[in-house]
């Protein structure tokens, strides 16, 4: 950043970080979220996943007073393509320096980093999702919470679910063979990531702070035919009231290569001996077991937002998916962060494949590019946002059309932060 002449000292300097910069980087990050340093797993883990080549700090002299990182995933889209992807991450701004431009230049240097990297699609979890629509990202994924009362829902479960075997496992002991599932299923929901060597790590994180007067993390393996289909990983908290046992469960990851599996794995959750509530967070808004539970109401589901994506590159990212239906459609789009998307772009494609070119044709539709990055993933109808008023229909009919190809089969969805 340019030095203020105003003032009696440079604007803080934003770089890449350096190897033994981690540390006081870190340590502002937590100290912007809130929270005071300390030695932890987590932020061990933090320090072994922290991709240094791709991640800024902004420096003020010797203090660092910003962050932001990138991790590289392969991001699952509609057509079961993964994509590589920046996973927008560790963002922050002291409470020193904010109102000062900080994170405009950092997303700005980022975006430009991405474009240079040949990654088409950003992503992150917005703590505040107010800031980062100035950015072009928008929510893309949305997540199921609920309190289901167990004690007066029952769960209805398909033929074969009696021939899943279900075990408690030490965390440690299955932890490559979980991980193993989840690669399963990566390729099957738009929205999921194909994650590096380490992740693993962080679906085992425990830290007794993190509990809530709970039991530490327990792990079920589900097995058929000997092979090991699915896991649950969950906390008990055994309560009592006047009137007998009032315990919780709370689900903190579940994955099941095939839809039996996953519906022994919910059985087991709901008839936990003492316990009358099943409390989950995150989990796919189209999930099963909504369809299996004798009375929705009693479940208290909630939705919130989940992954933001910006495409970095429209031409590219909207040709990495395929289209339900068969599209040929002009969006004119609005870009002024990243000028380079902004004008017409004719989209062509259908199940098999896509095209997206720059083109002088007249535009079909106008748009920015949050609402393309909204609806990228499938899980935001592009008629709704044309309901909105965020998206104008210029040719009759072309809303539809974009629509119905833009949508998935399967609700987007984001397995975990990052």
């Amino acid at each position: 950043m340019a030095t203020d002449y105003a003032g009696t000292r440079p604007e803080p300097v934003i770089r890449e970080l350096r190897q033994d910069e981690w540390a006081p980087w870190y340590d502002n990050l937590i100290r912007a979220f809130g929270a005071q340093p300390e030695p932890s797993e987590e932020r061990e883990l933090w320090e072994a996943l922290t991709e240094r080549s791709r991640s800024l700090g902004a420096w003020d002299g010797p203090d660092c007073v910003g962050t932001a990182g990138a991790f590289s995933f392969r991001l699952t889209v509609p057509g079961g393509a993964s994509v590589p992807t920046a996973g927008i991450t560790m963002v922050s701004v002291a409470a020193t320096h904010r109102r000062r431009g900080l994170l405009t230049a950092m997303m700005r240097r980022q975006l430009d980093d991405i474009r240079s990297w040949g990654e088409p699609l950003a992503a992150l979890t917005a703590s505040e999702p107010d800031i980062y629509g100035r950015f072009g990202y928008a929510a893309a994924t949305f997540g199921l919470h609920g309190e289901i009362d167990t004690s007066r829902v029952r769960l209805s479960v398909p033929a074969g679910t009696d021939g899943v075997r279900l075990r408690y496992a030490a965390l440690a002991e299955v932890l490559d063979v979980c991980e193993a599932v989840y690669a399963r299923t990566v390729s099957g929901r738009p929205g999921m990531l194909a994650r590096r060597p380490g992740w693993e790590r962080l679906g085992v994180l425990d830290a007794q702070e993190h509990r809530d007067g709970a039991s530490p993390l327990q792990c079920v393996v589900a097995e058929r035919d000997g092979e090991v289909t699915g896991y649950a990983r969950f906390r008990t908290k055994l309560g009592w009231s006047p009137s007998g046992h009032d315990g919780t469960v709370t689900l903190s990851d579940l994955a099941g290569a095939d839809p039996v599996t996953e519906a022994a794995l919910w059985r087991f959750l709901f008839g936990i001996d003492l316990m009358s509530k099943l409390v989950v967070r995150g989990r796919p808004v189209d999930e099963a077991w909504q369809h299996q539970v004798s009375d929705l109401r009693r479940c208290l589901l909630r939705l919130r937002d989940s992954l933001h994506v910006r495409l970095v590159e429209v031409g590219a990212a909207l040709e990495a998916r395929t289209y339900q239906a068969p599209v040929d459609v002009v969006f004119e789009v609005d870009d002024p962060f990243c000028p380079w998307n902004a004008g017409r772009w004719r989209l062509t494609g259908d199940a098999k494949g896509a095209v997206c070119r720059p083109t002088a044709d007249p535009a079909d539709l106008t748009l920015s590019v949050r609402e393309l990055g909204a609806a990228y993933l499938g899980g935001v109808s592009l008629s709704a946002l044309g309901a909105a008023g965020r998206v104008r229909e210029l040719r009759e009919g072309a809303l539809t059309e974009a629509a119905v190809a833009f949508g998935s089969p399967v609700a987007p969805w984001l397995p975990h932060g990052f």
